[in-house]
């Protein structure tokens, strides 16, 4: 073979191979997303989780043109969940509505037999809000205020009940707390969700219920349930004539829950960036903000790199608390 031959076939075979790397490096990078997302969600339908990741799967869905499909998967108070957002591809096609309930207090409660590791399993992409829970009662119970649904409990030591959405879930604490406040035997009945738990409330197969007020608000509103206080330190703009537990003779009482997206360790950076933007952005929106806070839920972003550690200080705090309180591995 000629020189001259040997080089032509050699600049042909050059332009051959950077033909077929430049096309895998346009396929490697298609432009993110370029199909549907799922958007998990521990809790069921209905429920403040639920609302609030299908608000934001809306918004993204809207600005991105690929659908973000919620995927409700129920059970073990959110940790089911948890267990499948773990085991996913890290690829950004499959992000978590988390809560307080699965990042803090209920790792708190089984510290050292956690079924996941969230600090290790997952990647904070951005906090969204904080729902305010709210004591009701159905209107069979001759309660109007905090202390005489305490009267009223000890003249029932042992027979009423209260529900929740779900073990080691925020309203769940919130119960125990207030339980163990007032020295009265009143027991726990976890739901699988805020809406089955506000159900339960409404069809009188309950008579007290801790949840995300965003779930009672129209059942309040219309008369179904009562509403005797917030765990919330201070009352809510969206329920100003709803007093705070504390202030109606339990001082220091505050129980506060969040809610915010993860998507599982390991997840390019550049989504997570892109992920976080889109978030904030839709946060900031007014008529994002108008929408949740007329369910009772208040906008609290924050990014990945303040996120992360909140959610590391916050597993601390409660650990030692509910260590404390002597309900860990319940």
């Amino acid at each position: 073979m000629s020189g001259e031959g040997f080089v032509k076939k050699t600049i042909s075979f050059c332009l051959v191979t950077c033909a077929l790397c430049l096309g895998m490096a346009a396929a490697i990078a298609q432009p993110y997303p370029d199909r549907p997302i799922r958007f998990l969600v521990g809790f069921v339908a209905g429920g403040a989780v639920d609302l609030t990741a299908r608000t934001l799967g809306q918004k993204l869905s809207e600005r991105w043109g690929q659908q973000v499909i919620a995927d409700n998967r129920t059970g073990a108070g959110g940790v089911i969940v948890m267990q499948i957002a773990a085991k996913a591809p890290r690829d950004g096609y499959t992000i978590l509505m988390g809560s307080s309930t699965q990042f803090t207090i209920g790792p708190a409660m089984q510290a050292g037999s956690s079924a996941y590791e969230p600090l290790k399993s997952f990647a904070p992409i951005s906090r969204a809000v904080v729902s305010p829970i709210v004591l009701t009662v159905h209107p069979s119970v001759p309660a109007r205020s905090i202390q005489e649904l305490i009267q009223y409990a000890k003249t029932k030591p042992g027979q009423l009940s209260f529900a929740s959405t779900g073990s080691g879930t925020g309203p769940h604490i919130a119960g125990v707390f207030f339980v163990r406040s007032i020295g009265v035997d009143i027991a726990h009945v976890p739901y699988k969700g805020g809406g089955d738990a506000i159900v339960a409330l409404i069809g009188g197969h309950i008579p007290i219920s801790f949840g995300a007020i965003s779930t009672a608000l129209p059942h309040m509103r219309s008369g179904k349930l009562r509403a005797l206080g917030v765990t919330e330190a201070k009352r809510l703009s969206i329920a100003p004539e709803v007093p705070t537990i504390a202030e109606s003779g339990l001082p220091g009482f505050e129980v506060s829950q969040w809610y915010g997206v993860f998507a599982p360790a390991g997840i390019p950076g550049a989504i997570v960036k892109k992920l976080n933007g889109e978030l904030a952005s839709i946060l900031a929106l007014p008529e994002t903000r108008d929408h949740l806070s007329s369910q009772g839920l208040e906008i609290a972003y924050a990014p990945p790199e303040v996120f992360g550690p909140y959610i590391r200080s916050e597993l601390v705090k409660w650990t030692r608390l509910l260590k404390e309180m002597g309900i860990q591995g319940q």
